[in-house]
């Protein structure tokens, strides 16, 4: 292998202020200088990959352009100790795929800071079920159980449930033994959620309640908000006494139309979760937890949720996303058509 070596990658490009999508050819010459030159076997399509492959420079700010956030593979070629070729490694969110070209080609050179040995004893095809979305997940459910909140203090409510991080936060809270209520718009989808485990569902209204309101009728013992907006504004508005509120995504809003009566009459806690620039050792123990005891709980629910396409269909994917046509985990495959 050297600088001139080909691989296949999807490559957005701005052409007369549209954007167009193909899959390409690149030379690992085209990749930016890094420690860690990984072959990648699988990626995951996450909401960011679809604004990036899209053309949002609130993600992306130069193209052409490869997104991805997650990739999984087997290191190619590494100038550190901590990686040699041949290892397993996963690359995950700080700039991969934003800024710098991603996972949905099959070669990236990074940091050794951005990269984590392949937790033992997931396979790669599991990290990426998992990725970027389900790490998301699985640091919400983290801090909720770390904060002190137990099944027996009442419901938890999941916002944008069918979601990737929103379904793995279902099913591995309803393994956890928590009463799951989930929020979702897609009335088609209420089956899929009871099947995760979820023992209630909710559509968008229902889960806003009366907007003009300052406080309602307490409900959630802790929240999964992964939308923003007044669904966000609602969840807090109806959380019980001391509940504890993460919120990790903005799909719907960034705005969060609330009084301080929640916090103040309640002390009701809103704590952000952040993925992309997440401390490498907090990465390790969340990993070291879907390894090892949650892996279990989620093994079966991580089959149901996740689907497997190649990278000739990533960009029609790409569209259902946009959409709202899409639910759980994409799983990008780049070992499979040449």
């Amino acid at each position: 292998m050297n600088d001139q070596t080909a691989f296949r990658a999807l490559v957005v490009r701005e052409e007369n202020g549209s954007f167009q999508r193909a899959v390409e050819e690149r030379r690992i010459a085209d990749l930016p200088p890094g420690d860690v030159l990984i072959r990648v076997h699988f990626s995951s399509l996450n909401y960011k990959d679809a604004l990036s492959a899209s053309g949002n420079k609130g993600v992306t700010k130069k193209y052409p352009h490869t997104p991805g956030i997650d990739a999984a593979g087997v290191v190619a070629a590494s100038s550190v100790p901590q990686f040699s070729a041949g290892d397993e490694a996963l690359c995950m969110c700080y700039d991969l795929g934003m800024n710098t070209p991603g996972g949905f080609g099959e070669y990236i050179r990074v940091p050794a800071a951005w990269t984590l040995a392949k937790p033992e004893p997931l396979s790669l095809l599991e990290t990426m079920q998992i990725g970027t979305a389900g790490f998301t997940a699985a640091q919400c459910v983290d801090k909720l159980l770390a904060c002190g909140l137990r099944p027996e203090q009442g419901p938890v409510l999941v916002t944008g449930a069918t979601g990737g991080v929103g379904s793995l936060a279902c099913a591995l809270l309803a393994k956890l033994g928590f009463a799951v209520t989930a929020v979702t718009g897609k009335e088609s989808e209420h089956d899929f959620l009871r099947q995760l485990g979820c023992a209630a569902v909710l559509n968008r209204q229902q889960a806003i309640g009366r907007a003009s309101a300052a406080l309602l009728r307490e409900r959630w013992a802790g929240v999964v908000d992964t939308v923003g907006g007044d669904i966000l504004a609602g969840a807090v508005k109806a959380a019980q006494y001391n509940g504890i509120v993460v919120c990790c995504g903005n799909a719907a809003s960034g705005e969060l139309p609330l009084t301080v009566y929640p916090f103040i009459l309640r002390g009701v806690s809103l704590i952000g979760i952040d993925s992309a620039e997440c401390p490498l050792a907090r990465r390790k123990d969340i990993w070291d937890k879907l390894a090892g005891p949650w892996r279990p709980l989620l093994r079966d629910a991580l089959a149901a949720l996740s689907v497997r396409i190649s990278l000739a269909q990533l960009s029609q994917m790409v569209d259902e996303m946009l959409a709202g046509r899409t639910r759980g985990r994409i799983v990008v495959d780049l070992t499979g058509e040449k």
